[in-house]
């Protein structure tokens, strides 16, 4: 069997806090085995899984997304790199949403934040007759969808 490690060590080597490792636990991302003692001890690849998802949340997948991938994956086994690539590929449109979106705000921010508001005369998206109010509350312009 191979070596487990102590909670405090998977969270030094993976950068996470305790806390977090309790949270992706009690999420079902990741899995400790308990010692004698009670105490939380993780298989050396729990490193690899807690890597892969910081990964895909650095760049905006929400857990619940990061929970189905891991669901789709044999025996709940840890990513690898040929799996990461398969995950990727399935979150590659939300991603380039968000790029679009930002790339849209950052073009327009120094002409208008896309609030709709109706007090900019001089405001090239100026919402004439408070179109966007019937849409929702909030920036309107520069949402995505």
């Amino acid at each position: 069997m191979a070596e487990l490690l102590p909670i405090g060590v998977v969270a030094k080597r993976s950068g996470v806090a305790v806390s977090t490792l309790h949270f992706y636990e009690s999420k079902g991302l990741i899995r400790a085995e308990r010692s004698v003692g009670n105490q939380r001890r993780y298989r050396r690849d729990m490193l690899r899984r807690i890597a892969f998802i910081r990964a895909a949340q650095r760049v905006g997948i929400s857990l619940d997304r990061i929970s189905a991938a891991l669901a789709t994956l044999p025996d709940a086994r840890t990513p690898t790199r040929t799996d990461w690539a398969r995950l990727s590929r399935l979150w590659r449109d939300e991603l380039d949403g968000r790029i679009a979106a930002l790339t849209r705000l950052r073009d327009e921010l120094g002409q208008c934040i896309g609030c709709g508001c109706l007090s900019l005369k001089s405001c090239r998206l100026y919402n004439t007759d408070d179109v966007l109010g019937r849409e929702g509350n909030g920036a309107r312009r520069l949402d995505p969808g």
